[in-house]
């Protein structure tokens, strides 16, 4: 490879105008990544290279504030888009080996070199590139766990849609498998929002649970009468007759305050009418 070089240059100046040789180098550093460059760009809009570029600059000038927001911008962007990070730890390392080629490069060319003035250098660029790379993992770990929450909380609310359709009755339609974790979600949401709407009837459709085990009926009953004593009642709909066949033989009976009726639309008629005259 052929640098150019000037004798005025300081060592940010040699990189910059080598700049072409130096993503050359970047690029034959980093086997895996270099494949992924143009996925990683239309991923999630991340231009490796070009912030390789960046994060050299901030090393060179000591800018370390600077340094540290790109990186928690960094972590915050790859943590959005679910990027592997094997990825990210394998291009800071390949930016590391080429900054010091080019270093070493920049030294062969100037007389000015010192071995105390090396040490410094190199504690110095080191401690920036760990710098970064600390930096990016803990923001994209918290970044990471704030999604996880956000996205665990949103799949709690779909499966405990809670539907007002007056102002003192709801429907609860639940669908699919229920195990002990969500039927202590439920058990939460049900109590939390029958206190804050001020729900008198809440209509628990059951139509979509083809399955239920005696101990998660024994669950859904609790959650009856916790309704029950803050003065709601609740109508059950749709239950299927495995259920149904599951209660009598494990001897699970609802309590005499609750009402159960075919399907839905038998309680949306009954109970809609009532409204009305009332």
């Amino acid at each position: 490879m052929e640098f150019t070089f000037r004798s005025s240059f300081t060592l940010k100046d040699f990189i910059a105008e080598n700049n072409h040789l130096f993503e050359i180098k970047l690029l034959s550093e980093a086997v895996n990544v270099k494949h992924k460059i143009e996925e990683i760009l239309q991923i999630g809009n991340i231009d490796l290279v070009n912030n390789a570029n960046q994060l050299v600059v901030y090393i060179i000038d000591g800018n370390d504030e600077e340094l540290k927001k790109f990186a928690k911008q960094e972590g915050i962007a790859w943590a959005t888009h679910s990027i592997a990070l094997s990825f990210k730890l394998e291009w800071v390392q390949a930016i590391r080996r080429t900054f010091w080629n080019f270093i070493e490069r920049y030294y062969e060319r100037t007389n000015n070199f010192k071995m105390a003035d090396f040490f410094q250098l190199e504690q110095e660029i080191n401690n920036r590139v760990d710098e970064f790379l600390n930096t990016f993992f803990l923001s994209y770990s918290t970044y990471k766990d704030s999604l996880i929450k956000s996205q665990r909380e949103l799949v709690e609310n779909l499966s405990v849609p809670i539907i007002p359709i007056t102002p003192l009755i709801c429907i609860l339609p639940l669908i699919g498998s229920i195990d002990s974790f969500r039927a202590g979600i439920i058990n939460e949401k049900v109590l939390t929002e029958v206190a804050d709407l001020r729900i008198q009837t809440l209509i628990m459709d059951l139509s979509g649970i083809a399955k239920m085990e005696s101990e998660i009926i024994v669950e859904l009953m609790k959650i009856i009468d916790g309704t029950a004593m803050m003065g709601c009642q609740t109508v059950i709909t749709g239950i299927r007759k495995e259920i149904v066949s599951e209660m009598t033989k494990s001897g699970i009976m609802f309590n005499q305050k609750t009402k159960a009726l075919g399907t839905l639309q038998q309680a949306l008629n009954e109970y809609f009418v009532s409204e009305g005259n009332a």
